[in-house]
């Protein structure tokens, strides 16, 4: 099993025709994913990427095509729409790679995925993998390795440096996501923590966060109550001075709450491993599951 998309997904991309669309999307059909239409407005009745036929809207995408899943590499100002467009069609997953969506226009469509009941991942989110099955976004798929471990990221280079460290410790990964930097994104950690503490094949989950919100708060409290499984954290960010911005728009100490320290030390009050540096977390794993089930 996997959690989000496996080998049955069938992807459509909006913005199949732009560059990020055209490059990414060669990356995923070699890597295995059946990207089986995608959509940018006035280009519909093109084929693209070999035989990926191009449509207008997402509605005639899945009519024709029976796609299941969205991934988004749309421009910021018109990247709402198009996420709004792929829940109005019924499309119960929804990716959005884009960076910088305009605050208020995602509210709107965090919204509207939640009255959907749409898993809405991102934006400005690197995507979803399960290793060996199907890639979304725009991880490299090449470091990652079929496994049990489940990873949950705020960052996208953190994710692929913490997934480099545990291929490398012969410790597979069952799905890794990433949950997005912006200040307002779809499913949150507790939303795939869930995901994970139900999947029969992932053993143990890797959470990576950052500065800023109280995210990692909510997670390591819904470990405490839910989790059956061990989870390890690690949160980037112990010298960021409060007020200053760290790379995403929502990695920002803010009247005193959303610091490193804070985060560490409520994952250490529920159950929580926490580590250091990401290179200690293959270790912390194995200690938890053993070597031979990782």
């Amino acid at each position: 099993m996997a959690i989000v998309v496996d080998e049955n997904t069938r992807l459509l991309i909006q913005g199949i025709t732009g560059r990020e669309g055209q490059f990414h999307g060669q990356q995923m059909i070699n890597y295995g994913t059946q990207v089986v239409a995608g959509v940018t407005p006035g280009k519909g009745g093109q084929t693209t990427l070999g035989e990926v036929p191009v449509f207008n809207t997402v509605e005639q995408a899945v009519k024709e095509t029976g796609c299941n899943a969205s991934v988004i590499y749309v421009p910021p100002r018109f990247a709402a729409d198009a996420a709004l467009e792929a829940i109005e069609a019924g499309l119960r997953t929804v990716i959005i790679i884009t960076e910088g969506i305009p605050t208020m226009q995602m509210m709107t469509v965090y919204h509207e995925a939640r009255r959907q009941g749409v898993l809405l991942q991102g934006p400005n989110c690197p995507g979803t993998i399960s290793p060996g099955k199907c890639k979304v976004g725009i991880m490299p798929g090449h470091i990652h390795k079929p496994g049990r471990v489940g990873v949950i990221s705020r960052s996208g280079t953190l994710t692929y440096a913490v997934v480099w460290e545990l291929t490398r410790a012969s410790i597979g990964q069952s799905t890794c996501v990433g949950i997005g930097g912006d200040p307002i994104i779809g499913a949150t950690f507790v939303d795939f923590l869930e995901l994970f503490e139900k999947d029969a094949d992932t053993d143990a989950v890797v959470v990576i966060g950052e500065i800023g919100g109280t995210d990692e708060q909510d997670a390591a409290r819904y470990v405490r109550d839910h989790m059956s499984k061990p989870v390890v954290g690690f949160v980037a960010g112990l010298t960021a001075p409060p007020g200053k911005r760290m790379g995403h728009a929502g990695a920002i100490i803010s009247g005193g709450e959303g610091t490193a320290q804070e985060k560490i030390e409520v994952f250490r009050e529920c159950g929580v491993e926490p580590v250091e540096l990401p290179s200690e977390i293959p270790g912390k794993i194995k200690n938890l599951i053993g070597a031979t089930s990782a």
